[in-house]
Parts: structure tokens; C-alpha cells; sequence
């Protein structure tokens, strides 16, 4: 194949790109600039923080910095200079930040994989409409009526990919899992073909997410970008079909995600466009299916490798079997709100092992933090590790204690735990991953023993934080089942 002209325009770009780089810098002159260096033009230290995250050593890249420059810093990151601010009192300053000093909007690679109008790009009465829509599905007391269907689909799953094999990758698993969660009970979308289809293209997606944005052939870029294009196409007949099915009163808008945004009138009281509704599904699916998915991998990880943690999670669960009344097998909301101890594992790993390393916001104005300049148009950077490892905070942080949920010895401050964000642009399906991954644990541990195939296995950010080897498992069940009432 001849590269002769992808790698003109490669470079092209490069040159056009340094150019437009130094004018940028020149602007911010006599500002207080946060050390650090930008690295290389577009590039910046790109490459090098995506490699220590894919080795799990964003903690050991962020302190070399910090080490050299302080915890403010500047960097060059996805094509944009960055500002890191590492502690409590950074994570508040942006994440408690109004939008008319920080907004929401990301790096070109995360903005052209999920959308220019999804919600995480809209500010003012667009965000809090379309953020309403969302909320309305996803808030405790809408959950409660999905349980039995979510409880359903956690048991066939597990049937089917476990029948007649004693080992599985559970990673892939938990992936396939929680997309076929998010298609069923968010929008709607129950033929196997198009969720298999949805699902293969959303895992080329989420790969581009992080990586440079260069559009040509081959690149990791170029694969997402088509792969979202797909998963469009087949959202739009979806689309056409429910919107028929609304107007002929075969299904309300209160059926699901999907039917709700069709049936949405913004301010001007017309529907939304085309764009809005598939931009915020693909950020919607892209969001619960690898959250979900990440900290799902990491509790089957962790059981396997933690027998006291596991035994007290299996009797737990075991407990709420033995409550039951007249044989009944169908998981309850009150059942769900007596696995507390689960629930405490679930988020100590998310505090040791955050499921976001970080995010990004973008400056809408000149500001400062600490004494230092943020120029309009640069991005800042909030990180989890800061705080989440913090002695100050968390009392001896690098051991694995879920009982500091429970009674901590003192509050733990706002802004200081957040594997969900804070502030206004908080995750809102914080409560869904809740619910879904207790949903899955408590099945999959009444159901299965299991132990790991390679005892050694190291996690990596892929950007997510994942059993590098796609988490190995002998499984085996617990009973004779064949059916999900056999338990």
C-alpha cells in the first residue's frame, strides 16, 4: 500500500499544527504560566501518559511531575496544553466550578467519538432538559420496577456463556454483560443481532477514545470514527421504528431512555434533532457499558484473590437467600439495599482503583488557582489520585480495608472521594452501576465458584483500569442449574 500521501498530510498537519502551537503560546506571554513542559508539538506527553496508564503507572507519572514542578503543573495533552492540579482543593476549584469559568467540553478525540450534542457538551437550559430526560431513568425510585427484568438478564447471561465450559474471559463477560444491560432496560433494544452488532463497534470506539487524533487510515483514530458511524446507521431505522410505535400509542415515552429523548420538546418546543438523540445514546452507552463493565472485572478479581473479602461477600448473599419467604427466587429492591458489606468492597476498589483516573474541563475564560494563570482555551485536568491515596485523608490508603466505609474514624471530605466526579456534572448513573453491579455479584456468587487462571495477573488502563489478560476464570457451579429457577 502506498503511505506516500497519509504521511505528507501526517506531516503537514505536524508542521501547520507547531506553527499555530507557538502563535497560541505567544498570546499567553507575561502570565504565570505553571511549570512543566509541553513536550512535543500535537503530540505534547500524550504517548507517555498513555503508556503509564496502560501499565498502571499514572500515580508513578503524575508524581515524578509533581516531584519537579509542584501539584499544579502544566503538560500538553490530546492536542491541547493542560494544567493538572493534584489535591482536595484542586478537585473542588474545577469540579465545583461554575461553566462560565470551566465547561464541560473535552479533547477532539473523546468529542468526536461521543458526539458535538451530547449532554456532556451542553451547558445552560439544553444540559439541565436533556440531563432531566437521563435523570428521570436513572434516579433510585425509576430503578426499583427494573429489577426483575435486570435480575433476568443477569441469570441468562450467565447460563449461557457458562454452559459446558469451565473457563471464561471475564472481562469480555462483564462487557457484553452490561451493553446487553444498557440496550434492554435503557433503550429498548432487545433483537441479539443489533446488540451484538452495537456491541463489537462500541469496544472500537471506547479504544479511540484516548488516543491521538489523527484521521487516516489504519489509525486507531480513524477505526473509531468508523465504527461510530455505524453504530448511527443502526440506530436510525431504531429510531424511525419507535417513533412510529409512539405516535400509534404502542409504547410511551415513558417506557424507556430512548422513547423519552423522541418524545422530548426542547425550549423552543420542538423535538429534538436526530444528532442530539443519537450523540447522547452513544455517550450514554459508552458511559454505563465500560463503568459498569471496569468495576464488575475488578470485584471478580478481587474475590478471587481475597478469601476473607470473599467470604464475607458470599455470606452476605447467602443470608439474603436464606430470608426469602415461599421459595421465591426473584432478586427485591430491599434486597438489594441489605448488600452493604458488597457494596463497601465495590467502593474501596473504586478508591484504590479508580474507575476514572481523571477528566478533563476546558477554561471559558482567563483564571488562576494557587497564584498561577489558566489561559482561555487550555485544558484542566482533575485527578482522583491525589486525594484517594491521601494519608491525610484516607488513614493507611494503601491497604484494602472496606470497613472505612462503614464508620470512618473522621468525615471524609467533599470533593476528596470521587470515583463518580462531583459537583454539577457528577456522573448520574452512579446509582445504575450501583444497582447493577450488586444485581450481577449476588447472582454470580450464589450461582458460581471461581478461581483465577493466572494468580499473577496485573491490571491496566485501557483507559479503563482492566486485568491486563482479560481476567481468566475456572468457573464452576455451585448447584445443578439449568435454568434461572433451579437455584
Amino acid at each position: 500500500m502506498d503511505l506516500g500521501m497519509p504521511f505528507l498530510v501526517f506531516i503537514s498537519f505536524t508542521l501547520l499544527s507547531a506553527f499555530l502551537l507557538s502563535k497560541f503560546l505567544l498570546r499567553v506571554n507575561g502570565k504565570n504560566i505553571p511549570l512543566g513542559s509541553l513536550g512535543y508539538p500535537i503530540i505534547g506527553e500524550t504517548l507517555s501518559f498513555l503508556k503509564a496508564q496502560r501499565q498502571d503507572k499514572g500515580s508513578t507519572w503524575l508524581e515524578e511531575r509533581i516531584s519537579k514542578y509542584g501539584p499544579v503543573f502544566k503538560t500538553s495533552l490530546m492536542g491541547s496544553p493542560t494544567v493538572f492540579i493534584v489535591s482536595q482543593a484542586g478537585n473542588k476549584f474545577i469540579l465545583g466550578a461554575p461553566e462560565d469559568v470551566f465547561d464541560n467540553k473535552k479533547p477532539m478525540t473523546l468529542q468526536r467519538m461521543l458526539g458535538k450534542q451530547s449532554m456532556m457538551e451542553f451547558t445552560g437550559p439544553r444540559y439541565r432538559l436533556v440531563k432531566g430526560a437521563m435523570v428521570s431513568f436513572l434516579k433510585p425510585e425509576c430503578l426499583q420496577k427494573y429489577i426483575e427484568e435486570m435480575d433476568e438478564l443477569v441469570k441468562e447471561l450467565l447460563l449461557r456463556e457458562t454452559k459446558e465450559k469451565e473457563t471464561i474471559g471475564a472481562v469480555v463477560f462483564m462487557k457484553k454483560l452490561t451493553s446487553d444491560m444498557a440496550c434492554n432496560i435503557l433503550f429498548g433494544i432487545k433483537d441479539e443481532y443489533t446488540k451484538e452488532a452495537l456491541f463489537e463497534d462500541f469496544n472500537i470506539v471506547f479504544k479511540a477514545i484516548h488516543s491521538l487524533p489523527i484521521n487516516f487510515p489504519g489509525t486507531t483514530f480513524w477505526r473509531g470514527l468508523k465504527a461510530r458511524a455505524r453504530i448511527v446507521d443502526r440506530m436510525f431505522p431504531i429510531m424511525k421504528e419507535r417513533r412510529k410505535q409512539l405516535l400509534e400509542g404502542n409504547v410511551s415515552s415513558t417506557d424507556d431512555l430512548l422513547s423519552c429523548l423522541l418524545a422530548l420538546k426542547d425550549e423552543n418546543d420542538q423535538p429534538l434533532a436526530d444528532d442530539v438523540i443519537t450523540d447522547n445514546i452513544v455517550m450514554l452507552l459508552i458511559a454505563s457499558h465500560d463503568t459498569s463493565a471496569t468495576l464488575l472485572s475488578l470485584m471478580v478479581w478481587k474475590l478471587a484473590k481475597d478469601p476473607e473479602i470473599y467470604n464475607k461477600v458470599l455470606q452476605e448473599q447467602m443470608d439474603i437467600i436464606k430470608q426469602r419467604e415461599g421459595g421465591e427466587y426473584r432478586l427485591t429492591w430491599a434486597e438489594i439495599q441489605k448488600m452493604k458489606y458488597t457494596w463497601r468492597v465495590a467502593q474501596e476498589l473504586m478508591r484504590m482503583i479508580p474507575i476514572l483516573f481523571g477528566a478533563f474541563r476546558k477554561a471559558v475564560k482567563d483564571t488562576s488557582y494557587a497564584g498561577y494563570d489558566i489561559p482561555k482555551g487550555w485544558q484542566v485536568y482533575w485527578t482522583a489520585y491525589g486525594t484517594h491515596m491521601n494519608n491525610d485523608i484516607f488513614e493507611n490508603p494503601h491497604k484494602f480495608d472496606p470497613s472505612r466505609f462503614e464508620n470512618p474514624t473522621k468525615p471524609i471530605p467533599p470533593f476528596a472521594y470521587i470515583p463518580f466526579g462531583a459537583g454539577l456534572r457528577s456522573c448520574i448513573g452512579n446509582e445504575f452501576v450501583r444497582v447493577e453491579t450488586l444485581t450481577t455479584i449476588h447472582n454470580l456468587i450464589n450461582m458460581y465458584e471461581w478461581s483465577q487462571v493466572n494468580p499473577e495477573e496485573p491490571i491496566t488502563r485501557q483507559p479503563m483500569p482492566y486485568p491486563s489478560q482479560g481476567l481468566p476464570i475456572k468457573i464452576k457451579p455451585r448447584y445443578n442449574i439449568s435454568s434461572p429457577a433451579s437455584y
